[in-house]
Formats: C-alpha cells, sequence, structure tokens
C-alpha cells in the first residue's frame, strides 16, 4: 500500500474535514491568519484520502475520531468548511487576493468617513460591537471622533472609550475587513444616496426668499411629498429667526457687524425682533441705533432694508457652517 506524502498542513486539513463542520468550524477561531492561510492552500492540494490513511494521519496526530469518516474530496469539502465558517472580505484577506493590483485599491475610508454628519456614523456604530466602534473611532481625526461619540447613548459611550484606552496593535487584515465594511454599508450608502450638494443648493436658492414666500414654498414642497425636506430646513435661515438663536449665538452673530448695517435691517420691524438684536449688542452701540431708528424710516428704500436683512442671515449660515454656532433649524431637527 503506498503512503500518501502529504505536508502537515494537508493533515491537519483533512483531520478537520473529517471532523465536520460544527467541530471544525469552532477549532477554525483560534487558528493565526498564516496558519489558516496554510489550511486553505494545503487543502488545495489534496484529494480523495482513503480511510486507512485518514487513520495513519489520526494516530500521528495522536488524537481521538469516531470512525467510520470513509474516503474524503478534503478540497471540496474544506472549500465548504471554510466558506461557512469564513467572511468572503476575510478569505479575500486571508489568501491575499486583489494584493497584485495593489495600486488600484481604493483609499483609506477614515478622511470620507470625517466627511460625514457625526449623527450619520453614529447610528452606524450604535449597531456595531464597541470594540469595533472603538477601533473605527481611534483611526479618525479628534474633533470627528468626539462629536460622532456624542451622538451615542453615554453608556456605550463609556465603554468604547475605555475599550478605546486599552487598544494595542490592531492587525492589517482585521483593519482591512473593518474599512471594506465601512466602505460598502457606509460610505456605499452615501454615495448612492447622499443629496447633501442638492440639498444645498435649494437651500441657497430658498435663503434668498423673504419669510412669506419661503413659508409659502416650504409649504408647497410638504404637500409635494419632497425627499429630505427636513435636512434643507437644516439649512434654512433669514432675518426674522433671529429670535430663535441662544443669547450667545446673537452676541457672537451681531459682534461683527456695523451700526450702520444693523441699523438698516431693524428699520420697520417688530418691537420684538428689534429687542432680541439690540439685547446682544453693546450699550453704546445700541444707543446709537436706537437713536438712529428714532428719526424715522423716510427715504429709505425697502429693497434696501431687505438686502441689509438678507446680509445679516447670510452671515448666520456662514458662521453656523464654520462652527460657531448652530442655527435653530439645525437644533430642532436634531430633537
Amino acid at each position: 500500500m503506498t503512503t500518501l506524502n502529504l505536508t502537515r498542513a494537508q493533515k491537519a486539513a483533512a483531520i478537520l474535514v473529517a471532523m465536520g463542520k460544527p467541530a471544525a468550524s469552532r477549532l477554525l477561531k483560534f487558528f493565526k491568519q498564516e496558519e489558516l492561510k496554510a489550511l486553505i492552500e494545503g487543502a488545495r492540494l489534496l484529494k480523495t484520502i482513503p480511510q486507512s490513511e485518514l487513520e495513519r494521519i489520526v494516530a500521528e496526530f495522536e488524537a481521538e475520531f469516531t470512525e467510520g469518516a470513509g474516503q474524503l474530496d478534503s478540497a471540496d469539502q474544506m472549500d465548504d468548511l471554510f466558506n461557512e465558517t469564513l467572511s468572503p472580505e476575510e478569505m479575500n484577506a486571508i489568501m491575499g487576493k486583489g494584493q497584485a493590483a495593489a495600486g488600484n485599491q481604493p483609499p483609506p475610508v477614515w478622511t470620507e468617513l470625517e466627511k460625514l454628519e457625526p449623527a450619520r456614523l453614529g447610528a452606524f456604530l450604535a449597531n456595531e460591537h464597541a470594540q469595533t466602534s472603538a477601533l473605527v473611532l481611534s483611526k479618525l481625526a479628534p474633533q470627528s471622533a468626539a462629536n460622532t461619540l456624542l451622538t451615542l447613548e453615554k453608556p456605550l459611550r463609556g465603554e468604547i472609550i475605555r475599550r478605546m484606552m486599552s487598544i494595542a496593535t490592531i492587525p492589517e487584515t482585521a483593519t482591512k475587513i473593518i474599512e471594506n465594511q465601512l466602505r460598502s454599508r457606509v460610505l456605499g450608502e452615501t454615495n448612492t444616496k447622499d443629496t447633501s450638494a442638492g440639498q444645498s443648493r435649494v437651500a441657497s436658492l430658498l435663503n434668498e426668499l423673504d419669510k412669506g414666500q419661503l413659508d409659502e414654498v416650504l409649504q408647497d414642497l410638504q404637500d409635494a411629498g419632497t425627499p429630505d425636506l427636513e435636512a434643507i430646513r437644516a439649512r434654512l435661515f433669514s432675518f426674522e429667526d433671529i429670535p430663535l438663536l441662544t443669547q450667545k449665538a446673537r452676541v457672537a452673530l451681531f459682534d461683527g457687524l456695523s451700526t450702520e448695517l444693523v441699523t438698516l435691517c431693524l428699520r420697520n420691524t417688530s418691537a420684538q425682533l428689534a429687542e432680541s438684536v439690540l439685547s446682544s449688542i453693546g450699550a453704546r452701540s445700541r444707543r446709537m441705533i436706537e437713536s438712529e431708528l428714532g428719526q424715522g424710516s423716510d427715504g429709505i428704500a425697502m429693497a434696501d432694508i431687505v438686502k441689509a436683512r438678507k446680509t445679516v442671515a447670510s452671515t448666520a449660515i456662514r458662521m453656523a457652517r464654520e462652527g460657531a454656532f448652530e442655527l435653530p433649524s439645525t437644533q430642532a431637527a436634531a430633537a
């Protein structure tokens, strides 16, 4: 009888196949990446193994197996075993598929993730294991990671932070698997569904309308079932929305505006709106503006007043975009 000349990896593959999928699947989780790769490559070269040869292999490894395993087509069964135990991404990572074309690989996902809204990335991480979330946040810029972390529930935040503190060296294979998942499940969905550029264009157009016109158009959009309408609302701001800003935001807004511009936009406005503006500026500037307003608005073109108000609104939008404060519509959307 001829004895098969098998490598240790081929013998191990044969034993795993003989054990059956449930038991072998549990064992596979304890193998290192290089060991798994050796097993797969060894199994590829295996053909049918006679029962007698299998018994010899078992004896050599000093393990106990159930009798009657019979003849095994090890390569095919090993394929089934790995395919049911490991994900396609893990199989590709182990076998090094695509490495020859590394120059064509997509860039790291981390800079792209930092461009997403924190709530969007946070919603994804909330459904992932805390260790995965910790790894992802550890790869982001501190500000992006912090903003995303704040969108999560407090108990989960603490768990993720604890895990971030204990993260050591992450195997490249594990990192690549997570990158692929993020690219397909987060960035892939964003690329197909993200309409933020269109929302910005619509919001810019709507911000040019006066309050009455804006409300009418928004109602028409709502009646028509326009998608992402709340996202558009979050980008809108008009001069009449100033009372909805926090006191700190109003102070920041009017700190850099001239008294002439503020005086012009307050002409013919309501007492409530005027007070929300005047209470946000210094006492000296307030007295000057109130003195000007007390002389009336005769000879002042309404078009100039509207233009001044749009200048203030545009400044608020720009400052909010730069992170100076949040617009009231953004706060409402988050709530």
